[in-house]
């Protein structure tokens, strides 16, 4: 069996949303009627979002107690590919409150995961025979990066990463592309990233670390692309905001799904602004309609930085 990517979420979630009309007071109760809950997790969404731009992507990673079975059977009833390693510890629960004032978040830390566990992951992930390894989020207690760049090293595929900006500095391997945000690119390089020149900067200092290209996601101010050959600027895709929960991941979907669609990295970043406009139009991080993505993408304009 071979697939286009397999992506690896190492510290899944359910992703708790809700919406409530006043703004949150202390000691007073909130109450709502608008809440949804979506199987989560920074690799689990790049699959969801490959999966409805016709991108084989089957998720893979940790599962354990009553929320990975919510996750399972969420992917399962979605259409999703999903190959899970179980454990014994229970995945955990994201919340996220959106109020008229503020966006509030709240994520539990995780299981820990042994040493077999990882393992066997390894194994899984071997036995899609991909072209390209997707490993996103967080690490569980008990993961460290020795185990990303194991999974890097450990076929003959491409390796994408998107993890914290700490972590970055830790990897040893070479990678295809690494999706950090703003704050992550800042502390990934200790470099200031408050213009989008700064930005561009260390963005280039941090793919002469391993990475082929750098994709930056810099929230309303768009996003970076920085490779051996260009540097480059997107400016965010119009759209109507609605919950910014899962921007990064659809600018990196988008990203890797030009590729797979053998598209230039400067199209495939117009792919990923343009898909993570829609992403945000809707709340939580489901899948929203990507009709038409791939025609509208040309109306995202892009210049060197």
């Amino acid at each position: 069996m071979t697939d286009d990517l397999v992506t690896v979420t190492m510290n899944p979630a359910v992703d708790h949303t809700l919406r409530i009309d006043e703004p949150l007071k202390s000691g007073a109760v909130a109450r709502t009627d608008d809440a949804q809950f979506d199987a989560g997790g920074k690799g689990i969404n790049v699959s969801k979002y490959l999966t409805a731009l016709d991108v084989s992507a089957p998720a893979t990673g940790f599962l354990g107690g009553p929320f990975g079975r919510m996750i399972r059977t969420q992917l399962d009833d979605d259409g999703v590919p999903n190959d899970f390693v179980e454990i014994p510890d229970r995945t955990r629960l994201n919340t996220t409150v959106l109020s008229p004032d503020a966006e509030y978040k709240i994520n539990h830390d995780g299981p820990t995961v042994g040493e077999d566990a990882v393992s066997d992951l390894v194994e899984r992930v071997g036995t899609h025979d991909p072209d390209t390894v997707v490993v996103a989020g967080s690490l569980p207690a008990g993961v460290t990066t020795d185990a990303v760049d194991r999974l890097a090293r450990a076929g003959e595929w491409d390796t994408a990463v998107d993890t914290s900006g700490s972590l970055l500095t830790e990897l040893d391997a070479e990678y295809l592309v690494c999706k950090p945000n703003r704050e992550e690119l800042g502390e990934a390089t200790g470099r200031s990233v408050d213009s989008i020149e700064e930005c561009a900067a260390a963005a280039a200092e941090l793919r002469e670390r391993g990475f082929r290209y750098v994709v930056a996601s810099l929230g309303p101010d768009g996003a970076l692309l920085v490779s051996e050959s260009e540097s480059v600027h997107a400016p965010a895709a119009d759209a109507d905001v609605v919950d910014t929960v899962g921007a990064g991941d659809a600018l990196l979907s988008g990203f890797l799904a030009g590729l797979a669609r053998g598209e230039s990295e400067t199209v495939a970043l117009q792919t990923g602004v343009t898909v993570a406009a829609r992403v945000v139009s809707v709340s939580g991080t489901r899948v929203p309609d990507f009709d038409g993505v791939f025609d509208a993408r040309s109306g995202v304009n892009v210049s060197q930085t």
